[in-house]
């Protein structure tokens, strides 16, 4: 079986204009929902091998929340950051891991969860989770197989 998260980053500041994007932190309410729907994503049983990060601190302080929370160590990949929907599967292939977690950007956290859904899911907002699992056991289904069951779960507002 391959199982798949998405996880858009936890919202973001935008108070400083004069900080490289990449830099960005998270605001106090990225700070809140990144453990909270780790915790809820805990909660469904779901605990990915490996989570893999964009190097960008909004994305790697996310992941670092998911990790502490499901025990499992971030690997950081520079190339997640901007990503779009093809990296990012490929990245979660190449891993090779049964189960994996991709913590990432906009737009194609997004392109990726509408593609692997069928367009049910058509925007992933900030610390978004959406899982993906394919009763197949080779990760080439991924990219050519819909998923036999997937879920999506927004922070509470």
């Amino acid at each position: 079986m391959i199982r798949l998260a998405l996880v858009r980053h936890a919202k973001s500041e935008w108070g400083n204009p004069g900080l490289d994007d990449h830099d960005r932190p998270l605001n106090d309410r990225g700070r809140r929902d990144a453990p909270r729907m780790a915790a809820r994503l805990a909660a469904t049983g779901f605990r990915p091998d490996i989570i893999l990060s964009s190097t960008a601190v909004r994305a790697r302080t996310t992941a670092e929340a998911f990790a502490a929370e499901l025990g499992v160590a971030v690997s950081l990949d520079p190339e997640l950051y901007g990503a779009p929907a093809r990296t990012l599967l490929a990245a979660a292939a190449a891993t090779r891991a049964a189960t994996v977690m991709v913590v990432a950007h906009d737009p194609g956290m997004s392109a990726l969860a509408a593609s692997l859904s069928d367009d049910d899911i058509d925007h992933m907002p900030t610390c978004a989770v959406a899982t993906f699992i394919w009763a197949q056991d080779d990760w080439d289904v991924a990219s050519s197989v819909d998923p036999d069951n997937w879920t999506f779960d927004t922070p509470p507002r």
